[in-house]
């Protein structure tokens, strides 16, 4: 019997069982779904590393599984742990490590030490999220210090034509080809030696992806669909909102239409449209938002969406507060049900973090408060993202200020 007050491991025999079945039905499983090359990382033996990664497709933690043996344990936010009975079994079986999404949690850092010094390989995607553009996104620097605090190799792994395959803005894998593998790997004396500056300059160099290229063709006969959960700024209208048909995507205000190709190239239907990828299109996206005064729409919305609202009891479950409630974005808040009866007022500056769970799921952070909204298939989140850090830059006196 185990002493009174003595803390279990995380690490558990039944990981091992867990990953050994998991492998088994997996590895042909994404061989034939994502016409992926998993490289093994034959150099691992048995030593357990921190391994991190690029973050393109939501099967990404499976193809790092497949390259290493023994399990590993991902970081993971809070939304798989907030499915009650479904969330018991996940951490059963794979006892992921819950972080609060895009703040720094101080709980998150102290078990991955715990499981690191059990003996445990750790994974985490520094981004934090899937890229929207194809190429790797911001990466918190913190990742840094965290690895030298857990003083395990670091081993870089890069997941190439995820983008291509399987778009964040996507429902539907396309076919073409991927490759993952371990393309660096920092040893601890090595980056003992090194600034914490200099070894996440090695980190993003290890890791970063670009996309943008029509070197391999992803074939599906819908290659635009859903492009406008990403897309909400046109290059002509500024301020928009787009609707997507097999391989085209419309802007409704101005109604010109951009092809996308199976190659991920874009064109324009009957005019040259500026951009020749969806990175460049987002990055003029951010440059747009960042240069917008949100003061001017404190009197009228920017957009009106009509969604599905939760109250999250993290680490529990999801209550249903209304399952169709028009919500309204303006420069300095969010409003449901304006007009209403219930009507509700999110002020930004009382909201810490807004941020995008895996397609389109939106959770907005107040206070001890943790809000979901789920849209259509067609909603668009992103925006409320980039107008909340838009906004709140500027409010700070960030009128320079990028997101």
């Amino acid at each position: 019997m185990a002493e009174k007050g003595k803390q279990k491991n995380w690490i558990k025999f039944r990981h091992r069982v867990v990953r050994n079945v998991a492998y088994a039905i997996l590895w042909p499983y994404a061989r034939i779904k994502y016409n992926i090359k998993v490289d093994k990382f034959k150099e691992q033996q048995k030593r357990p590393y921190l391994v991190l990664l690029n973050h393109q497709t939501p099967f990404d933690q499976f193809f790092v599984g497949m390259s290493f043996r023994g399990p590993v344990y991902y970081l993971a936010t809070e939304d798989i742990f907030s499915l009650g009975f479904v969330s018991s079994i996940i951490r059963y079986l794979v006892a992921p490590i819950p972080i609060k999404k895009q703040t720094v949690d101080i709980q998150a850092v102290k078990t991955c030490i715990r499981v690191a010094q059990e003996g445990g390989t750790i994974c985490i995607a520094p981004e934090g999220n899937r890229t929207y553009s194809g190429k790797t996104e911001y990466m918190n620097p913190a990742i840094a210090s965290l690895a030298k605090k857990l003083g395990m190799p670091v081993a870089l792994y890069r997941i190439e034509g995820g983008y291509g395959s399987q778009p964040r803005w996507a429902d539907k894998v396309r076919r073409g080809k991927m490759h993952s593998y371990v393309s660096r790997v920092i040893m601890p004396e090595e980056y003992s030696q090194m600034t914490n500056e200099e070894l996440f300059s090695a980190i993003q160099t290890g890791l970063y992806v670009d996309e943008a290229n029509a070197n391999t063709e992803f074939k599906s006969k819908k290659p635009a669909e859903y492009l406008e959960r990403a897309m909400y700024i046109c290059p002509f209208c500024g301020l928009s909102s787009f609707e997507s048909n097999k391989d085209e995507i419309k802007c409704k205000k101005c109604g010109r239409r951009v092809v996308y190709r199976t190659t991920t190239q874009l064109s324009g239907v009957g005019f040259k449209f500026p951009f020749s990828f969806v990175s460049e299109w987002y990055d003029y996206q951010k440059d747009f938002v960042n240069e917008l005064d949100t003061t001017r729409f404190t009197e009228n919305p920017l957009y009106r969406d009509v969604v599905s609202l939760f109250d999250v009891i993290v680490n529990k479950k999801k209550i249903l507060i209304n399952d169709s409630v028009e919500m309204a974005l303006y420069g300095d808040r969010i409003v449901f049900g304006e007009g209403k009866e219930n009507e509700q007022t999110l002020n930004f500056a009382n909201i810490s973090v807004i941020s995008v769970l895996g397609r389109n799921k939106l959770n907005i952070y107040q206070g001890k408060k943790v809000y979901q909204i789920k849209g259509d298939k067609r909603f668009n989140a992103l925006k409320y993202v980039h107008i909340f850090n838009r906004s709140r830059n500027i409010m700070t006196g960030e009128t320079n200020g990028k997101f």
